[in-house]
């Protein structure tokens, strides 16, 4: 890969030219395209992909499109100016029209294949063709890749149309399910968790298509209408968008020889994952074999971390196969995530994700997705007997490592000096049966109230308390109070517990609205989320407060697109 020299002293970029002398595209310089598409990337037919990393194609362009929203956070890290955002042909690439390309960027995008596993079991159901051949991008376009300030990013729009791997469908994207991911992935960014990010989000004023919704104060689990929902596109950015499911899709191929390049198209990849995600920690001069190993090490690091971070801000990403994990160990994919309210380890907003992917089981998933990667990267190291043993045991420690970081977590989001698991196991207990707000509730506790000051606590309460229960919270929080007080400075201890208990969390009462008006053509409730997002920690004014922080109004419980919703998109 071409060398990244700094670049954080130049200048804004403010013109598309400017924006285009950026491109630099790694992805297709060095790996291998599907020899089976065309050369013009009209290849938007659902069809077999037998083998390659990636399949040149065009987007398609949403009709009319119209701003909506710009990430002003990553457009200064990226070094862009806010006028690049209303700039006639950037805002045409990214709603979709890669004809106004211009050197050295290049008239043609690209869609990858993957293959899924779910909790470790291999799937090939949702392939049309039953081999494994049709799965992957279906709608997700990457159509630049570039270098800004010193660092490489890919940018890829959500929406963009027809690929070979759309299974059928319109390739569209809804302003709905495109308003949330935009958010969300600036917001998770802004609570310090790992994340794709959002660059843009735009609004075609003509072009709308019809997805299952549920009807206006639905109580049902499953959508019972048909609505007509005007299409969107966002771009994500990332350092690249490379998931567990591609290893594992090249893993197969060459398990069963699907063809005489497999095992080259194996080592490519996952050389090509370690390039882009993990150049700074792996030395390039070391065996492959050993970079190998180094690379399942650091990816169980970042993924252990990854769910803890989860865990502590009430995160449920609701479908964590593993074409949903990223190898680069960030979140990514956010379809069908939630954020916990009301406490509930079973907290799961996905009608179709069940139990397996609820709150509290996240880090099982992770493990299945794990064992899945590692499984996938052995055929690289099948003649090194010491780098499979090497491997095996990094493999054997998920569980340990995974309940480390669970563990730091909890010790750290309650201020004690170590980890008490009769202390947090009790507490667990006692939020579910006062049915506490998950994050009212540490963010009441980060202002460590005094032991007999319980009523503070009562506030995040969903339901009334009782006598009996109201003795075993001042039982437990007389224990707590002991642990955070027995040494430091009690401001000094409730200004960090400040800083990893947000003060805003999504609240998708809150979020709906915000989608509803912008179909109206009302924009101000984004930008507004935008800003209360993008300083989760901090106190802000009294109006948002008491409009973005208070418990769940009871109309909303089992209310169908807020406390649950398909993932119809």
């Amino acid at each position: 890969m071409t060398a990244i020299s700094s670049a954080f002293d130049s200048p804004k970029t403010k013109t598309f030219a400017e924006f285009s002398k950026r491109a630099n595209y790694s992805l297709m310089d060095s790996l291998q395209a599907d020899p089976q598409a065309t050369g013009n990337g009209h290849d938007h037919s659902s069809r077999q992909v037998f083998s390659g990393h990636y399949v040149p194609v065009t987007p398609t362009a949403i009709p009319k499109p119209e701003y909506i929203a710009h990430s002003k956070t990553l457009f200064n890290e990226l070094g862009l100016s806010e006028e690049l955002a209303l700039d006639e042909q950037f805002s045409r690439l990214f709603s979709g029209d890669i004809s106004v390309a211009q050197q050295p960027m290049r008239k043609v995008g690209w869609a990858t294949g993957y293959a899924l596993s779910i909790y470790g079991t291999e799937y090939v159901e949702q392939c049309p063709f039953g081999t494994g051949n049709g799965y992957g991008d279906g709608r997700a376009i990457s159509v630049f890749e570039g270098i800004f300030n010193g660092k490489r990013w890919e940018m890829q729009l959500k929406g963009g149309g027809t690929t070979p791997y759309c299974r059928g469908g319109d390739g569209r994207a809804v302003l709905r399910s495109s308003v949330r991911e935009f958010l969300a992935q600036e917001y998770m960014h802004a609570l310090g968790v790992p994340t794709s990010r959002s660059l843009t989000l735009y609004v075609s004023q003509s072009e709308t298509v019809r997805r299952p919704w549920y009807t206006k104060d639905s109580r049902s689990i499953d959508p019972e209408i048909l609505e007509e929902n005007p299409t969107a596109i966002t771009t994500r950015v990332a350092p690249s968008f490379l998931r567990v499911g591609q290893i594992e899709l090249f893993a197969r191929r060459a398990r069963s020889n699907a063809h005489p390049d497999a095992l080259k198209e194996l080592h490519m990849i996952v050389k090509h994952l370690i390039e882009r995600n993990y150049q700074q920690e792996i030395d390039p001069d070391l065996a492959f074999t050993d970079q190998v190993v180094t690379l399942a090490h650091l990816f169980r690091e970042r993924l252990t971390s990854l769910v803890a971070n989860w865990m502590r801000i009430g995160y449920c990403q609701g479908n964590f196969n593993s074409d949903n994990c990223a190898a680069g160990g960030f979140t990514l994919d956010y379809g069908p995530f939630g954020f916990c309210e009301l406490f509930d380890p079973r907290f799961q907003p996905w009608t179709g994700g069940g139990q397996h992917f609820s709150f509290f089981n996240q880090p099982v998933a992770a493990e299945a997705n794990y064992q899945m990667f590692c499984t996938a990267i052995q055929p690289l190291l099948s003649e090194n007997r010491k780098a499979l043993a090497r491997l095996d045991q990094i493999r054997d420690d998920f569980t340990k490592v995974m309940t480390q970081k669970i563990e730091t977590m909890w010790t750290k989001k309650l201020g004690l000096i170590s980890y008490d698991e009769t202390l947090v196991d009790e507490l667990l207990r006692l939020m579910v049966i006062s049915k506490v707000d998950y994050t009212i509730f540490f963010r009441k506790l980060s202002e460590i109230p005094g032991q007999d000051q319980l009523a503070v606590l009562k506030e995040s309460f969903y339901l009334p308390s009782s006598e009996t229960i109201d003795i075993q919270w001042c039982s437990w929080l007389r224990q707590w109070h002991n642990h955070v007080t027995s040494c430091d400075d009690i401001k000094v201890k409730s200004a960090a517990m400040k800083s990893i208990n947000p003060k805003y969390t999504w609240r998708e009462w809150l979020i709906a609205p915000a989608y509803k008006k912008a179909e109206q053509g009302d924009y101000n409730l984004i930008k507004e989320l935008q800003a209360v997002f993008s300083n989760p920690y901090d106190e802000q004014s009294l109006e948002l407060d008491m409009k973005y922080d208070h418990l769940k109004p009871k109309k909303f419980f089992n209310a169908g697109g807020i406390s649950h919703y398909s993932c119809s998109s």
